[in-house]
């Protein structure tokens, strides 16, 4: 699939991302979508939840504008753009998965990353992540291009963000566990897998599907289950299986699917 087609549902694959500064920013995340409380607010609201009414808390109006824009980068912050859209719709109506939710869309935004989700999938429950081999994996497809100090604070960003998952458990030594997703978390997998040109059963085979900790039969439970609630439609017939999304993409963004395909 072409970067520059899915950068318009709200893909980025800009080089740098938020990570390079922050984590996954869930708390701050969670706190402004209770703050504005309206799915379909547009996307001035939440700036103005920010930078006006200072809804994160934060110490000044410098912090506010930094914040601001590291959640736009995570996030996009705006309903119009399917990736935040779908996120809204299933974070108001399946809370259990909005750690999950909030992780999806990152690596979905966040070029470096998403560099690690092929090494956190490496590690079986209860095995220790060395940050140290994390380090050596980014400076080996990135070679010299951060110091050292920065190769570490990034690492420690990606990290807390796994953290945040519940992918790591841990304080200092930080160690692999498995998280249990629910409907709302597999319908947006599979949404990103849909979107990124995969079709029928290899949608639970994608990256985004199989950071879910899940076994494929478990994932097709969850899409039946959200297919009953209505979020997604799931069919099977024999070993064929068809996903769409009618709830969470317009006839206009179907159509920019199809010219994809």
């Amino acid at each position: 699939m072409n970067n520059s087609n899915l950068t318009r549902f709200g893909f980025s694959f800009e080089k740098g991302g938020a990570h390079l500064a922050r984590t996954m920013m869930l708390k701050d995340l969670t706190s402004l979508i209770d703050y504005v409380d309206n799915q379909n607010a547009p996307r001035n609201e939440y700036i103005k939840a920010i930078i006006d009414e200072n809804c994160l808390g934060k110490k000044s109006g410098q912090t506010r504008k930094i914040s601001l824009r590291h959640l736009k980068d995570l996030y996009i912050l705006d309903p119009n753009v399917v990736l935040f859209k779908a996120l809204l719709f299933l974070w108001n109506r399946d809370p259990v998965s909005r750690h999950l939710l909030a992780l999806l869309c990152t690596i979905a935004r966040d070029a470096m990353f998403r560099k690690s989700v092929p090494f956190m999938r490496t590690y079986s429950s209860g095995q220790r992540v060395d940050k140290k081999v994390l380090e050596k994996c980014i400076n080996k497809n990135e070679p010299g291009r951060f110091s050292k100090s920065t190769l570490e604070s990034l690492v420690r960003n990606i990290n807390a963000t796994w953290t945040q998952s519940g992918h790591l458990t841990g304080r200092v030594k930080k160690y692999r566990s498995l998280v249990e997703p629910s409907a709302g978390a597999v319908s947006y997998a599979l949404l990103l897998g849909y979107l990124s040109g995969v079709r029928g059963e290899a949608l639970f085979c994608t990256d985004y599907a199989k950071i879910l900790d899940c076994p494929g039969k478990m994932l097709v439970m969850h899409a039946e289950e959200a297919s009953r609630k209505g979020w997604i439609v799931f069919k099977r017939v024999g070993d064929v299986i068809e996903v769409l999304f009618p709830n969470l993409l317009t006839s206009n963004e179907m159509e920019w699917v199809h010219e994809q395909n």
